[in-house]
């Protein structure tokens, strides 16, 4: 049962995820623990055309020990040749699928400024491929499976064994690999998606009023031009590919400096693994001037300080509560599978296909179109089942677009 629903799972990420094509590079990001399932990856890739798979594996435990023993200043450093490999990749077409498995605790007790000088240390040197991924250029795809660790976390309750097992199952659900032919059962969801996308994009709103009892009031602009995405993306040459998987979403780019309220997180932020829980975030024209924070306070403000484009926002995204992940009732520590249970935010960068010819655009033309640029693009999660939400148009008239958690 769990061999041919792991072969089902690695066929929908190769044919739906990147979309592999005959001829085609398949870099897959893995961490070491699931080195299994990346190997199975590779060998369905093959299958369908790829003529080379590259698998670059991350070790977490020995990041853990490399960050309590080396300096700051050693920490920052990304050895070039690690730039070299990836700018390959990217100007050799590569497809990237990346296993997002962390354990959300592992970094807990490391020094903050040192994750905070890696993050922004790679971010900076792996620019060429973030910003390949971001605009499209190349086709990309996050999926998950259980590690010990993270399943541990997520059901706490539960013993080693019976954790992965809660959560393989709960994976394969919201994945639709428990469907009979997931492949046309994700065919089916891109399209309502798609149709919601068609929907937004006709009403051309000048900006989104977010509400709920935790607090949230926030009023976030949108750029004049902007444009709803959400289920299958397509790269510069046409290629339709799914950047996340599961994904529930439909999202687009907030103005950079309109941006105005408060916001209050309704789920945990893992991030570098530690977690940020019970924050509040406040916006005033479009930047964060104040933050607060019940545990990972020391982390959200490292984050925030990235660099000038982290204190403003690069997505909003909206997910209804009443949706596969939402209603599985569980909280996955992990932002690819949480942010598709809530409405959510992203603290940084805009992704250039949410606005007209974005993906042509230089570096100050985005920022003059109104989006953000930033190392970063952190999701997190803003929505409730009480949330509410409205489109203002630019002729002032007002759309519902959520009542209580749900599309109207």
């Amino acid at each position: 049962m769990l061999d041919n629903l792991l072969s089902k799972y690695a066929k929908l990420a190769i044919i739906k995820g990147v979309n592999i094509q005959k001829d085609g590079l398949l870099v897959i990001n893995s961490p070491i623990e699931c080195s299994n399932f990346a190997r199975l990856l590779a060998d369905e890739a093959y299958k369908y055309g790829a003529s080379d798979v590259v698998i670059n594996y991350n070790d977490e435990k020995f990041n853990k020990i490399r960050f309590n023993n080396s300096s700051k200043e050693i920490l920052s450093i990304t050895p070039k040749f690690e730039k070299d490999k990836y700018d390959y990749y990217v100007e050799n077409n590569a497809a990237f699928l990346s296993i997002s498995a962390s354990d959300p605790d592992i970094f807990k007790d490391v020094d903050s400024d040192k994750i905070s000088a890696y993050q922004k240390g790679r971010r900076t040197a792996l620019e060429k491929y973030h910003s390949a991924c971001t605009s499209n250029k190349n086709a990309w795809c996050i999926v998950s499976i259980p590690t010990e660790n993270w399943a541990k976390k997520v059901f706490s309750e539960s013993n080693s064994s019976e954790a992965i097992e809660k959560l393989w199952d709960a994976i394969f659900t919201v994945m639709r690999l428990k469907e009979s032919d997931p492949i046309d059962a994700w065919n089916k969801h891109t399209k309502l998606l798609h149709d919601k996308v068609l929907e937004l994009n006709s009403y051309k709103f000048k900006y989104l009023h977010f509400t709920n009892s935790l607090g949230t009031d926030l009023k976030i602009g949108l750029v004049q031009d902007h444009i709803w995405c959400g289920g299958e993306d397509i790269t510069q040459d046409g290629l339709r590919f799914i950047a996340n998987m599961p994904t529930e979403e439909v999202y687009t780019t907030p103005k950079l400096d309109d941006v105005n309220g408060i916001v209050f997180s309704s789920k945990p932020l893992s991030y570098c693994g530690n977690l940020i829980n019970n924050f509040s975030l406040t916006f005033k024209n479009g930047k964060v001037v104040a933050c607060s924070a019940e545990t990972g306070l020391d982390i959200l403000t490292e984050l925030l300080n990235t660099d000038e484009g982290s204190r403003y926002l690069g997505e909003v995204a909206l997910v209804p509560y009443n949706s596969p992940i939402s209603n599985s009732n569980i909280i996955f520590y992990n932002t690819l599978y949480d942010e598709n249970a809530s409405c959510h935010l992203a603290l940084g960068s805009s992704y250039p296909c949410c606005i007209k010819n974005g993906e042509k655009m230089t570096r100050e033309e985005s920022i003059l179109s109104g989006s953000n640029v930033s190392l970063i693009h952190v999701d997190f999660m803003i929505g409730t089942k009480d949330t509410n939400i409205t489109g203002i148009t630019p002729a002032g008239e007002e759309i519902k677009i959520f009542n209580n958690g749900n599309w109207v």
